[in-house]
C-alpha cells in the first residue's frame, strides 16, 4: 500500500476515534462532530437567531470547530503550506455556504455526521448518503462541462489570518465567558443540555478536551486532505480510491467503537436527533452534495481550507453561519413531511446550486 493512502487511513481512523470518544464524554449520540450541527450552535452563541424560540441546546461556541480550524493554521504555517488565495466569486460562495447548510439542517447533520449515524445504525443516514451521492454526482456532471467560478488570486497575508483570528477571538469569548448585556450574547446552553457547560466531563476540562480534539482533526485533515464529498468526486472523475479509502476507515473505526460500546442501534425510529422523512432526508443531502462540489469541499473541508488561508472558504464558512441563521430564524431546520416552508427552500435551494453551476460552465 502506498504510504500517501496509509496516511489518510490513519487520518480517518483517528478522526473517527475522536469522534466515538467525544460522544462518551458527553456530546450528542452520534455527533461526535458534526460541522453544520456546530457551527449552528456557534451562530446561536452569537445571537445571530431568534434564541429564545429554538431548543437551549443550540447555542454554544463550539470548541471543536475552533480547534479545527487553529489545528489546520498551524499545520499549514508549519509545513509552509499556508498560501493565502482567493477573490473567485466571493458572493455566489457565500450563497452557496448558505444552501449546504439550510440542506444540512434539513436531514439535521453534515456529511461527516451522516458517516457518523450510519455507523451507529441510523439508517435515516442511508437515505441522506443515497442522497450525497446522487448531489455529488450531479456536481461532477457539471465539472466534466467545465464549471468553474474563476481563477483564485495570491491575495495578502492579513486576509488569509481573518477566520484563524475570529476562531481565535471565539475562543477568548469563551474561555473568559464574555456577555456583552445581560442574558444576551455570548449565549451558553445551560447545564444538562448538549453542548452546555455540564455535559462534556465539567465546562473548562470540557472547553480542554474539545479544543484538543479539533486540533488533532484539523492537523490530520489538513495533512491528508480529507474531505468527505471530494472521496465521491474524485472516484467518480478518475477513478481514485484515495480519499475514499479515509472515509471507509473513519466508517469502519466508529462502527466498531459503537459495537463495542454498545451504541450502535439499527433502524429508522427513536434515533437520536434525527427524523424519518425520508424524502427530505435525500433532498436534503442531495443539496449538500452538489453545494460542496460547487464549492471544492464539503463543510469539514472548508474549515480546514481556511486554515491554509484560503480566503474563498472562508467566505463559504461565513455563508454556513448566516445560513444557520436563516434556518432557524424562519424554522426550516429538521425538514419533516409537517414543515412545509423547510421543504419549499430546500427545493429552491437545490434548483439555486444547479443554475449556478448551469451558468458558470464553460461548455
Amino acid at each position: 500500500m502506498r504510504k500517501d493512502y496509509i496516511w489518510v487511513i490513519v487520518a480517518g481512523a483517528v478522526i473517527g476515534a475522536l469522534a466515538v470518544v467525544l460522544v462518551k464524554l458527553g456530546n450528542p449520540a452520534n455527533m461526535g462532530f458534526c460541522i453544520a450541527c456546530f457551527e449552528r450552535d456557534i451562530a446561536g452563541a452569537l445571537g445571530l437567531y431568534n434564541w429564545e424560540k429554538p431548543p437551549l441546546m443550540i447555542r454554544y461556541l463550539r470548541p471543536e470547530i475552533i480547534g479545527i480550524v487553529l489545528g489546520a493554521f498551524i499545520t499549514a504555517v508549519a509545513f509552509r503550506e499556508f498560501k493565502p488565495l482567493g477573490g473567485s466569486a466571493p458572493a455566489t460562495r457565500f450563497m452557496l455556504g448558505m444552501f449546504v447548510m439550510i440542506g444540512a439542517l434539513a436531514f439535521l447533520g453534515c456529511p461527516l455526521r451522516m458517516m457518523l449515524r450510519l455507523a451507529g445504525g441510523d439508517l435515516n443516514a442511508l437515505i441522506a448518503l443515497i442522497g450525497f451521492i446522487v448531489g455529488a454526482a450531479i456536481g461532477v456532471l457539471f465539472l466534466r462541462k467545465g464549471y468553474d467560478l474563476g481563477r483564485t488570486q495570491r491575495q495578502g497575508r492579513l486576509d488569509g489570518y481573518i477566520l484563524p483570528a475570529f476562531m481565535l477571538l471565539l475562543l477568548i469569548l469563551l474561555v473568559f465567558r464574555v456577555q456583552f448585556v445581560e442574558g444576551g450574547p455570548i449565549l451558553m446552553s445551560p447545564k444538562g443540555h448538549p453542548g452546555g457547560e455540564g455535559s462534556l466531563v465539567g465546562f473548562g476540562l470540557g472547553v480542554l478536551i474539545s479544543l484538543i480534539a479539533g486540533l488533532l482533526v484539523g492537523f490530520f485533515a489538513q495533512r491528508a486532505r480529507f474531505c468527505t464529498v471530494g472521496s465521491i468526486r474524485d472516484f467518480l472523475l478518475f477513478r481514485s480510491t484515495y480519499l475514499l479509502a479515509g472515509a471507509i476507515a473513519l466508517f469502519v473505526v466508529v462502527l466498531a467503537g459503537n459495537l463495542l460500546l454498545g451504541d450502535f442501534h439499527l433502524g429508522f425510529a427513536n434515533q437520536p436527533i434525527a427524523h424519518t422523512a425520508h424524502l427530505w432526508n435525500f433532498a436534503g443531502l442531495m443539496l449538500v452534495g452538489i453545494g460542496s462540489v460547487l464549492l471544492g469541499g464539503c463543510p469539514l473541508r472548508q474549515l480546514v481550507l481556511t486554515g491554509n488561508g484560503n480566503t474563498d472558504s472562508a467566505v463559504s464558512v461565513f455563508g454556513m453561519l448566516a445560513g444557520a441563521a436563516f434556518a432557524h430564524n424562519y424554522g426550516l431546520a429538521s425538514v419533516t413531511y409537517e414543515n412545509m416552508w423547510g421543504q419549499v427552500v430546500v427545493v429552491i435551494g437545490i434548483i439555486a446550486v444547479i443554475i449556478v453551476a448551469w451558468i458558470n460552465c464553460r461548455k
